[in-house]
């Protein structure tokens, strides 16, 4: 989690200063993001809670996202990952949402996507969305690899 915490103080400076509040729904990385955000010092004073939306029963009862909401969509996409923050951000009421949903391996996932494959989205005063493949299968090298991806694309938006 070391790697991580640079982007993380950086990210929790500019929410500190600017009043603003961070959700965040992850799976893959299995609340590495959340940790990370958490271990700097002052963390309530912009981060509202996060899950690891690792099965349907996670995602309806944290995120309220029911079967109707997923027809046409499937995991490790981007319009996923974006579901998913819109709906951290509108169920914690926060200024920023993070989504990340992708197969951190040794294998790949049930869609057909191969270890690597992530899928990222922040939504909030800007929106957007961007997929990462590390090409490797190394589960925990593959969840720091998604954190660090997910950091990097919240800071790039809140710059």
């Amino acid at each position: 989690m070391q790697s991580l915490m640079p982007s993380a103080e950086r990210i929790a400076s500019r929410l500190r200063a600017r009043g603003e509040t961070l959700a965040v729904a992850e799976t893959s990385t299995g609340g590495l993001i959340s940790a990370a955000l958490l271990a700097v010092p002052g963390a309530s004073a912009y981060f509202l809670g996060g899950g690891v939306i690792y099965t349907r029963a996670a995602r309806y009862g944290l995120l309220g996202i029911s079967e109707d909401a997923m027809v046409g969509l499937r995991g490790a996409t981007e319009p996923y990952a974006l579901l998913l923050a819109r709906a951290a951000q509108m169920r914690l009421e926060a200024t920023w949402g993070l989504g990340e949903s992708g197969a951190a391996g040794p294998a790949g996932n049930r869609y057909g996507d191969a270890a690597g494959h992530v899928c990222l989205a922040v939504t909030g005063p800007d929106e957007a969305t961007e997929t990462v493949e590390t090409g490797h299968d190394v589960r925990a090298a593959n969840m720091r690899a998604f954190a660090q991806a997910a950091l990097s694309l919240l800071e790039r938006h809140l710059a």
